[in-house]
């Protein structure tokens, strides 16, 4: 089954869009350190798009402006409406679940909508509902301490998951769990997509999650950190695409190269054709 990644809406309602974006910080000598100039990108609707790069490229810090953590310095960063024109909504997953001891997983999966309102008996429903999809029913009166490290960070996603976000931010959040765990929640992710068309922007370190989740893999590099390249993701799996099938696609392989090279500053050559389809995905071609 060949699977394709959708088309970035480069207009202004897509979920996330990003233009000319610049910020940098002071350092304590006062000189001026520029971590972002003029960056520019999108993402579409129902789109699953990965960031990688090395070790001080900017990807926390991207996440940060993107969730309004910090103010950027200039640029813009605008995320879409929702279908029925209300106004759109992110969640941020982090590494650490952040759960809270003395809240039981119910509870700490409430947390997200207690955030923006008063909880109602259809919130407690459906959380309940949700936790028991994730096989956390027979634990959701339970307290955080009796649970593995997979299952708090499914509850950690129930928490993101229930503020009905039309974006979701996950910033490294399988790299503490085991490989099995780690390949249960890329599908749920997957799955999550494929259910309710929320655009997901992951950052990962891990090249073979980035490309078994995503539809679009995009590369940081360099200080001013700027996209160096852009990797549309299109495998060919036996039955529906997962974390495994993906693994197991023909196409897997040669994507993971391309994205490992470019991470050491080799950039593979793409005809014009290509080149131009991926500055429109990055937002390049301004209205």
């Amino acid at each position: 089954m060949k699977t394709s990644n959708p088309v970035a809406e480069n207009t202004p309602q897509a979920p996330l869009r990003v233009r000319q974006l610049s910020h940098g910080f002071k350092t304590p000598d006062g000189s001026t350190v520029t971590i972002f100039d003029k960056l520019d990108f999108c993402v579409g609707h129902g789109e699953i798009v990965s960031i990688v790069g090395r070790s001080g490229a900017g990807k926390s810090t991207l996440f940060n402006l993107i969730s309004g953590l910090l103010t950027p310095q200039s640029g813009e960063i605008s995320v879409g409406r929702r279908p029925d024109g209300g106004p759109g909504r992110i969640a941020y997953m982090l590494q650490k679940d952040l759960m809270m001891p003395w809240r039981t997983v119910l509870q700490n999966a409430l947390l997200g909508i207690e955030l923006y309102r008063k909880v109602r008996p259809d919130d407690i429903a459906r959380a309940r509902q949700m936790l028991a999809r994730y096989g956390l029913g027979a634990v959701a009166d339970a307290y955080p301490h009796s649970l593995s490290g997979g299952m708090r960070q499914r509850v950690a996603l129930t928490r993101t998951l229930l503020v009905d976000p039309t974006l979701v931010l996950l910033d490294e959040p399988f790299s503490a769990l085991d490989y099995e765990t780690r390949l249960a929640l890329e599908d749920d992710i997957i799955a999550l997509r494929a259910q309710s068309g929320t655009s997901v922007v992951l950052v990962t370190h891990d090249i073979e999650e980035a490309i078994a989740m995503s539809d679009r893999v995009i590369l940081l590099g360099g200080r001013p950190a700027r996209i160096e390249d852009q990797v549309l993701v299109e495998l060919t799996t036996h039955g529906p695409r997962n974390a495994v099938s993906a693994r197991e696609a023909p196409e897997f392989r040669g994507y993971h190269a391309r994205v490992w090279n470019g991470l050491r500053g080799n950039v593979t050559s793409r005809d014009p054709q290509d080149l131009a389809q991926s500055n429109t995905l990055a937002g390049a071609m301004h209205d």
